[in-house]
């Protein structure tokens, strides 16, 4: 990686936490967009044994969270941590209509798969 590119990358980098959980460790750090919408990336990284090459390695698994879902993705945190505290189901969260209606189970085939001659990809 070239020096500029480590320094763009850390610019974009506003915010950055760590936290060790045994062999796991969990990282959150919030970033920027080039239009300067905040995000935030979420990243399991845990250490593993390769019994072929006999050496560690870290396998990393990563979750982009931006800003129009952080209230979404809040409750249904809260809702899956208060299932396990207390072994009710909580109601589901609650998906805003327009979301809801973009898509049609009519436009979904048998794989589960859209067709994407049905699909309308202007904004």
């Amino acid at each position: 990686m070239e020096y500029r590119d480590y320094r763009d990358k850390q610019k974009d980098e506003l915010y950055s936490q760590v936290i060790p959980a045994g062999k796991r460790r969990y990282f959150f750090d919030v970033k920027a967009t080039r239009g300067g919408d905040k995000f935030i990336t979420v990243t399991e990284s845990r250490k593993i044994f390769d019994n072929n090459t006999g050496e560690f390695y870290f396998e990393k698994n990563k979750i982009f969270l931006y800003k129009e879902d952080f209230e979404k993705f809040q409750k249904g945190l809260a809702n899956a941590f208060s299932f396990i505290e207390t072994g009710i189901e909580p109601p589901p969260v609650v998906v805003e209509e327009e979301f809801r209606d973009h898509v049609h189970s009519s436009d979904i085939n048998i794989e589960g798969s859209a067709a994407l001659d049905d699909i309308n990809f202007t904004v």
